[in-house]
């Protein structure tokens, strides 16, 4: 029988939202098991976090530095890390595990610059660590279903992309004693330079990027702070010209009263287009030239083989965000176990099917050139992304 992987986790604590989304997610196929943590930003709450959520006091730590100093010492260390720290944490963190040869899954965005993300890059390949992002939304079936119908031409050539990420939950200036998680993403000391384009942005264009597999040419940015005080932007819309002449807008915020969370994507192409939306996240849209709409349902037989492995229960039965975090950990375990057996490839299975360290790196590329282009007042600003290492 194969063993379940052991993870441990950095940040996450017993009230953060993203920590225990994580746990859920991982634990969701009963291949993980969360045995280690430094839950917190001082040892006396990431104790108190570890005994909350049931770690065993020699596997309870302080640090992550004494987590990653007292893992590597155990025979039965831990086989990756899953970091959900505030973003100025992510690369240190995941930089020392990667260089320490324990796989590492990172929330989004990876780091908070070009140069950290190119770092990382030269040590996971350094080290042969599998490296996964959570860009979560890139798990759900029909996000799977899409990526299969474009990539195999089912649209023709492809002419536009639109992609909206709407939210509302900071439309008015935020308490940051009851509300951490405005305090640190307002924060461009630990959220990095970009505010609504960084958080959620990021999703959007990873989104886009995995659905078309269309490159980034140059963009054209227009970023807002619309609360008043605000040190990061709220809102932001971004013209998008594409390698082999694809035009695209991505619009996000997180001031529009009323929106929760609603992530949009159509697709355009010279025979048809696609379109689905994260609050319905069952259905994906086709329209024809010559037929009539069709509303393709998750986890019906006709779908892709890659939205099929995606689904765990039969139609009408929703499936959602949890399930998608589901699957980003299901292909990085894939990945690691391959690795433990000497194979990079995992036979019957698209490796790696998750966003990987590089995907990471341009998503901070582009937040850059995103920043870059709205203070040079929405100029045309250069967006391809060539890693450099």
């Amino acid at each position: 029988m194969t063993r379940r992987l052991r993870m441990g986790m950095v940040g996450g604590g017993k009230d953060a939202f993203i920590g225990a989304v994580h746990r859920h997610a991982a634990a969701l196929d009963g291949q993980i098991d969360f045995v280690a943590g430094a839950l917190s930003s001082t040892p006396e709450k990431a104790r108190a976090s570890g005994l909350a959520l049931g770690l065993s006091d020699d596997r309870n730590y302080g640090s992550w530095e004494e987590m990653l100093e007292r893992e590597l010492g155990r025979e039965d260390r831990i086989d990756f890390v899953s970091v959900v720290t505030p973003n100025h944490l992510h690369y240190p963190v995941a930089r020392a595990f990667a260089e320490a040869g324990i796989h590492v899954v990172s929330d989004k965005p990876l780091v908070v610059s070009s140069e950290q993300a190119d770092d990382l890059i030269r040590v996971v390949e350094a080290s042969g660590v599998v490296f996964a992002v959570t860009y979560n939304y890139t798990g759900y079936p029909m996000v799977r279903q899409a990526r299969q119908m474009v990539r195999s031409g089912q649209l023709g050539e492809l002419r536009k992309v639109t992609v909206e990420y709407h939210q509302g939950w900071l439309a008015q200036e935020q308490d940051e004693e009851t509300n951490k998680q405005a305090g640190w993403r307002t924060d461009p000391a630990r959220s990095g330079m970009g505010g609504a384009i960084g958080d959620i942005g990021s999703h959007a264009e990873n989104l886009v990027s995995t659905v078309t597999g269309l490159e980034l040419e140059a963009i054209c940015a227009d970023l807002t702070a619309f609360v008043p005080g605000r040190r990061l932007d709220d809102d932001a819309s971004v013209l998008l010209r594409f390698r082999g002449g694809a035009r695209g807008l991505l619009t996000v915020s997180q001031v529009e009263i009323g929106r929760e969370n609603d992530l949009r994507l159509s697709v355009f192409g010279t025979r048809g287009s696609l379109h689905w939306r994260q609050e319905e996240p069952n259905h994906l849209l086709h329209d024809t030239l010559d037929g009539p709409r069709q509303v393709l349902t998750r986890g019906s037989p006709y779908l892709s083989e890659e939205a099929r492995r995606a689904t765990r229960l039969p139609p009408g039965h929703p499936e959602a965000f949890l399930e998608a975090f589901a699957n980003i950990y299901l292909g990085a375990a894939a990945h690691i176990r391959a690795k433990a057996q000497g194979r990079e490839h995992v036979p019957d299975y698209p490796t790696p099917d998750y966003p990987t360290v590089e995907d990471g790196a341009r998503g901070v590329h582009f937040i850059e050139r995103a920043v870059e282009s709205s203070r040079g007042e929405g100029k045309w600003t250069d967006a391809a992304w060539r890693a450099s290492r």
